[in-house]
Order: C-alpha cells, then structure tokens, then sequence
C-alpha cells in the first residue's frame, strides 16, 4: 500500500528516512556535495512516499521570495519506473493547488518531460545547479 506523509523538520525519525534516499539519489549517486544538499530543510515541508511501509521517494516544498519552490525529489534508483515520482509530484501539486502564488522548480535537464506531463513548462535557457544542467520550470 502506497502511503504519503507529510512532515516536517521536526520529526526526526521520518525525516532521517527522508534524508537517507536523498543522500543515496543526490550525494552518492549524482556526487553533490552533501552541503549543497542539506539546507532550507527547517523551513520547508517535507514529503516521504512508502509502499508497504518501505520508504522509496521523497521530496519538499518551500516558500522562497518567487513563490513555492517544490524541490528534492528523489526516487530510490531500484524503485524508479514504477510511477512513484509522479504519484509524490501529483500529491504535492494538489496540496498547494489553494496556494495563490508561483509553483515553480529546478528540473534537471534529463527529467524535464517528466515535469511537462503535469503542467509545467520551462522559462529560460539551461543553467548549472551544483554541477548538474537544469531548466527553471513553472506550473501552468
């Protein structure tokens, strides 16, 4: 059974599990530097996808001086493919669907489709983040 919580800094126990896909997906798998990885995390609000009880993605939103920035999404490499990052993604623009203000991201290059099939669309031109191309996106 796939279950969503919803957290914050706070909850140290969900939070660590949040932490740990993060740390496997962005610092030991993409090589970013951890510090680059951990900050704002006290004021944003947190999300961790289980199925059965197993934690396999996460991601965050937070208010940020251009609207809500939705970041960190991260799907455990051995449970991509199976929908879990769209479900995360859907769950979190329905939570900030009554917010009147920005929904925007950073996608990185490789997943910029995967951000278009919900609404949003790329401003700019391509820019480095942390060593890695990404595009500014907006929801639609």
């Amino acid at each position: 059974m796939i279950e969503i919580k919803k957290l914050q800094f706070d909850n140290k126990v969900e939070i660590e599990k949040c932490f740990r896909i993060r740390k496997e997906v962005f610092v030991l798998e993409q090589e970013c530097d951890p510090k680059d990885e951990y900050e704002y995390e006290e004021e944003s609000t947190h999300f961790l996808l289980t199925d059965n009880k197993i934690p396999v993605a996460t991601a965050r939103y937070r208010k940020t001086q251009f609207g809500i920035k939705m970041e960190r999404f991260a799907v455990l490499a051995n449970k991509r493919g199976k929908g879990y990052g769209l479900i995360i993604l859907k769950h979190m623009i329905n939570e900030l669907k009554d917010i009147n203000s920005v929904k925007y991201l950073h996608a990185q290059v490789q997943v910029v489709e995967f951000y278009e099939k919900v609404g949003f669309k790329k401003i700019g031109d391509k820019f480095d983040e942390v060593g890695i191309m990404h595009y500014k996106m907006i929801l639609d």
